[in-house]
């Protein structure tokens, strides 16, 4: 029923956590409470997890609020740089899951790694905090980066106007696609991956349909360019077979 980085809302109390990891073995599921600065890991039941969500007492949110947004078209060789560094940190701790979400067993990972890169402790758990509330993508670990108006930067939409080809004669208007529905994409084509041998872009798009816009109206459904277009333009198609 869940899948790695799936982010669940829970409606009382309020809170929005991310599914780091499933150990199907032990039916127990690790999760990331989003929004908290000093959130840990925290192990729970499938069975209570999915509980929760079929008796509508949480939602399995269609889109990621907290992902990483895609790496600007020209980012600084520092940012890049820093990004690789803390993905050098936070990739070897990640070889130790799922030790690393036991919280005596992550302090004594934390304290080697820091000796072993020289850095400090804290600085170790921000990038483990960062890497687990943005995604578990490297892309997390890039550091904010703004981009004022450069060459490459997406052009907003005003209401009522669609961008992009006109639709032919007869077709709905269609819609526009913005970062929620770009997010969406990333999500669709994320959970195809982990449940098919092999990547079909036109299997990702169908099965998100069929998760993420089953009765909606036609002019609601992004088109199948469309979800091709944002998967490449968002660092997502590379080297992958259109099928």
């Amino acid at each position: 029923m869940f899948l790695p980085n799936d982010v669940i809302e829970y409606f009382a109390p309020q809170r929005t956590v991310r599914v780091l990891w499933i150990d199907r073995a032990r039916a127990l599921v690790y999760t990331f409470e989003l929004g908290q600065p000093y959130a840990q890991p925290q192990a729970e039941t499938l069975q209570a997890v999915a509980g929760e969500v079929l008796a509508r007492r949480a939602r399995l949110l269609l889109h990621d609020p907290y992902a990483a947004p895609p790496p600007a078209p020209l980012l600084p060789q520092k940012h890049r740089d820093l990004q690789a560094r803390a993905w050098a940190i936070v990739h070897g701790l990640q070889a130790n899951v799922p030790a690393l979400y036991d919280a005596r067993e992550r302090a004594a990972l934390v304290a080697r790694c820091a000796e072993t890169h020289g850095v400090s402790r804290p600085s170790v758990l921000r990038y483990l905090r960062r890497f687990w509330e943005r995604g578990q993508t490297p892309d997390a670990l890039l550091p904010d980066y703004g981009n004022s108006g450069a060459r490459g930067k997406t052009r907003g939409a005003n209401e009522g106007v669609k961008r992009g080809r006109p639709r032919k004669a007869g077709q709905p208007p269609g819609l526009n696609i913005d970062a929620a529905t770009r997010a969406t994409f990333r999500t669709a084509a994320t959970r195809y991956r982990v449940t098919h041998p092999a990547f079909s872009r036109r299997g990702a798009y169908r099965q998100m349909l069929d998760e993420f816009y089953r009765d909606r109206d036609p002019g609601a459904v992004p088109s199948f360019g469309q979800f091709s277009y944002w998967l490449d333009k968002d660092g997502n198609g590379a080297a992958e077979l259109q099928r």
